[in-house]
């Protein structure tokens, strides 16, 4: 696909804001750097346009995940069984919205942040208070950043929105049962084998269930797995082009802005989430959670490639389970209808 002045803009805005996003939290030295790098790519790399509507449902969406992490942990942190029905049922309600197509970026980035919280309010050398400060204000300042991205580069070509498929009151059942059962079992494998440094693979399994059928899931998966790979060498080349200066911010900032560009522009070539937007988010974690003069990115790259293919496979053989028991069921068959559409 060719690259257009628009989609080169989109380029320029997601390594903006996203830069700017890492920029600032290594200045304020804030935790969970994950947040200020990730979710300017989602907001500006998932949706094609930004206006009230949108900037409403990423902040409303990050409001509610906050709060709800803020509470549900400590009522129910004694009681696993109750823990993972609610969880389940927070999964549900996101996905359903995902499903019925208005409230979709509200869905897809509570998911997400829901999915990040959830992963790290389990332990408890993780301040919960300071998590939810963190989330609402990386939600905050990544709608900020994209209105200024979208005032000194705005799109010159108008928008024309895209018709969206219809959907039987089944199909929504049968992609809302499947995101949420999921979601719920990556949720509960990740807290029984303790896998504290997997965040980056819980994510994964979350992500490849946007597409919310089994034939998606398994191209998302596929895709993300390349990304992960693609991301993480770039990463570690990095790394070593760095060596022993990646403590010095202006020289990380920059290595970061150059490997966003790269897969912003590989994700705008290819016109939906796919290899490219897997390798956005790649570096966003790689860089934000890990690049510390603490840390060596090395290692954790390495680990992160592993655990993502592992998880994304057994993901997929779970997508493929829960997709064959839904359809077993009138009310939640994933049915095509005569028109051809889904």
């Amino acid at each position: 696909m060719e690259l257009t002045q628009d989609k080169l803009r989109i380029c320029l805005r997601i390594g903006f804001a996203s830069g700017t996003g890492l920029l600032l939290a290594k200045l304020m030295n804030w935790d969970f750097g994950v947040f200020f790098t990730v979710y300017p790519m989602l907001l500006l790399g998932m949706v094609p346009v930004l206006n009230r509507f949108v900037a409403l449902q990423f902040i409303g969406s990050s409001l509610l995940t906050s709060l709800e992490i803020m509470i549900l942990p400590g009522l129910l942190h004694n009681w696993p069984p109750a823990f993972t029905i609610v969880v389940f049922c927070l999964f549900l309600a996101r996905f359903m919205w995902m499903a019925k197509g208005p409230l979709l970026l509200f869905g897809a980035c509570g998911s997400v942040s829901l999915s990040i919280m959830l992963h790290f309010s389990s332990y408890q050398h993780f301040d919960l208070t300071d998590m939810a400060l963190m989330n609402i204000t990386a939600s905050v300042l990544s709608v900020a950043l994209a209105y200024v991205a979208y005032t000194f580069l705005p799109n010159k070509d108008p928008y024309v929105p895209r018709v969206m498929p219809v959907k039987t009151a089944n199909m929504i059942r049968h992609q809302a049962l499947l995101g949420a059962i999921v979601a719920t079992l990556s949720f509960t494998i990740f807290q029984t084998w303790d896998l504290v440094d997997s965040l980056s693979a819980q994510v994964a399994t979350v992500l490849v269930l946007f597409p919310m059928n089994f034939m998606g899931a398994v191209t998302s998966g596929r895709q993300r797995c390349l990304g992960t790979l693609l991301g993480c060498g770039l990463a570690l080349m990095t790394q070593l082009l760095l060596y022993s200066h990646y403590h010095n911010l202006v020289l990380l900032c920059l290595s970061f802005w150059l490997c966003v560009m790269v897969f912003a522009r590989w994700h705008v070539k290819e016109g939906a989430p796919g290899v490219g937007f897997a390798g956005l988010t790649t570096v966003g974690i790689l860089f934000g959670q890990y690049i510390a003069p603490d840390h060596d990115l090395v290692y954790s790259a390495f680990y992160r490639m592993s655990s993502m293919v592992v998880a994304i496979l057994l993901t997929l053989c779970c997508v493929y389970l829960v997709h064959k028991v839904l359809n077993l069921f009138p009310s939640t068959r994933h049915e095509i209808l005569p028109s051809g559409q889904p």
